[in-house]
Formats: C-alpha cells, structure tokens, sequence
C-alpha cells in the first residue's frame, strides 16, 4: 500500500456492502436541515436500536412505503389497525414499540411546530447550527454519546419522542452532519468540512 492510499482510507465501517459505501460516500455526515429528512433519521435510528445500520439501510425503501414517507402528518393520523399490520410485515423491524414509536414521534413533532418550534432548529441546536468536525484518527475514537447527544435525548422525550436515547441521538447526530465523524484519513471528512 502507497503512502497516498493510507492516507486517503474510506471509514472502515462501510467496507463490504456497496450499499453502505454508497451511504458513507452520498449520505452520512452531510448537514441536513430540512425537518421531514430529519425526522425519518431520528426513526430510522430509533429503529437501529439492538441492530446494525446496514440493517436499516437494507430495509429503508419499506420504512419509507410503510410510513408514508415519513410525512409527520400523515403518519400521525395512522390508526392503531394501521400500525399493527405494520407490524406484520417482514420488510421491516417488526418490533411493536418501534413501529408505534413513528407514530408517537409525529405527533411530538407537531405539537412543536403548533408551538412555533421548527424541527431543524431546535436539532441544530445542540450544536449552535454549527456541524462539530471533531478530527478523529481511528474509529475507537468514535464516541457512542456526547453532553449535546444526552442533551437532546432528554429534550426530545421531554417533548415525547420515543426510541431516542443518548446513543440513538449521537448516531443520528453523525448521520445527520450535526458532528463530522469521518476518520480524518477518509476523503469524506475534508468534503464535508468544507460544506456550508
């Protein structure tokens, strides 16, 4: 291996599924303010919980199909029948707390926006609207939760959020572009930090 290709190493989590690396090159880590993106994140992480994200990934399409592509209006005026044959179907996590959790999720994001409180916004700030581009070198570095992802996990239950833990917030927190958390060996991380 050449001194250029050590340097220039993609974040070894996405190795081995075209899939994730399509993720990790197109999608994560990218700064995202629009407020119905974030709020499939916030589920689509909250339904990780216990699994892995290539996981998810495999099944985003039907989260997508299921939930109404997660238009918070429309998923919070779902019906208990409706979410319970959710349940049913093998395409995604059929975990009952998760699949009403999406539900209960909308409701808590409207009731916010009701009280003049946008989405993007209050996420953005746990980190002042700024992205944290926090320069790490090996992925042992990569902390599970932060003071801004514990912040915001009690925050968001606070408002009645469900399935968003500390550990769930800061994954959805690098997902989202909130913190940069490529390796600064991977080529993402300065393509990221010079977004704006």
């Amino acid at each position: 291996m050449s001194d250029s290709d050590a340097v220039n190493k993609q974040c070894p989590w996405c190795m081995g599924s075209e899939l994730y690396r399509r993720y990790h090159d197109l999608e994560w880590g990218v700064p995202c303010k629009n407020s119905n993106e974030l709020f499939e994140l916030i589920n689509l992480e909250g339904a990780q919980a216990g699994l892995s994200w290539i996981t998810i990934l495999n099944k985003r399409e039907s989260y997508r199909r299921l939930f109404k592509k997660f238009d918070p209006v429309k998923v919070a005026r779902m019906t208990d029948l409706q979410l319970e044959k959710i349940t049913t179907d093998a395409s995604i996590v059929r975990h009952k707390g998760k699949v009403f959790a999406v539900r209960s999720n909308a409701q808590a994001m409207l009731a916010m926006q009701a009280q003049g409180e946008d989405f993007a916004t209050f996420v953005w700030s746990f980190v002042d609207g700024q992205v944290l581009h926090n320069g790490i070198a090996i992925m042992d570095d990569v902390p599970v939760n932060t003071p801004q992802s514990q912040a915001m996990s009690k925050a968001l239950k606070k408002r009645g959020f469900k399935f968003v833990g500390p550990t769930i917030c800061y994954a959805f927190m690098q997902a989202a572009g909130l913190v940069n958390d490529h390796l600064v060996s991977c080529p993402r991380y300065k393509t990221v930090k010079a977004m704006r």
